[in-house]
């Protein structure tokens, strides 16, 4: 079976950091799979308000997460500070990548990820194209 490849850039426009928590911790005393996930979630939310957007409010639309991937490059334990690295990617007419980069504090490679992110009107429950101002934000 092929491994997922991801291609990321070498530079991010945005990073955050958040610490692994005792309660991210699975029987194998390191994070659990679902956790990065979850950090995912909260480095997106931090990455869109920095241009005044939210999953929910995305110029007038929302966003619903379409696929995602996560490649795992070591284990992460409780106490340490991830670094999470976010940029978009890959526009298209109604969705786009965002990439991410999660590293400790010694620089070393925890994982990278990707979400395909889709521009979503939950009212009429139907697609919708990528705002002109997310691209002009982004980029």
């Amino acid at each position: 079976m092929a491994r997922i490849k991801l291609q990321l850039p070498e530079t991010f426009v945005f990073s955050t950091t958040i610490p692994v928590r005792v309660s991210d911790i699975n029987y194998g005393n390191h994070m659990a799979n679902h956790v990065y996930l979850e950090m995912m979630q909260e480095a997106r939310m931090r990455y869109l308000a920095q241009f005044g957007f939210s999953e929910k409010e995305f110029a007038g639309i929302s966003l619903i997460m379409g696929d995602t991937a996560i490649v795992y490059k070591q284990e992460t334990f409780y106490g340490d500070i991830l670094q999470i690295a976010v940029t978009a990617a890959d526009f298209g007419e109604r969705s786009f990548d965002l990439l991410y980069r999660f590293t400790k504090q010694d620089g070393s490679l925890v994982c990278e990820a990707k979400t395909g992110m889709v521009c979503y009107d939950y009212v009429n429950r139907k697609t919708m194209a990528v705002p002109d101002l997310f691209k002009n934000v982004a980029n």
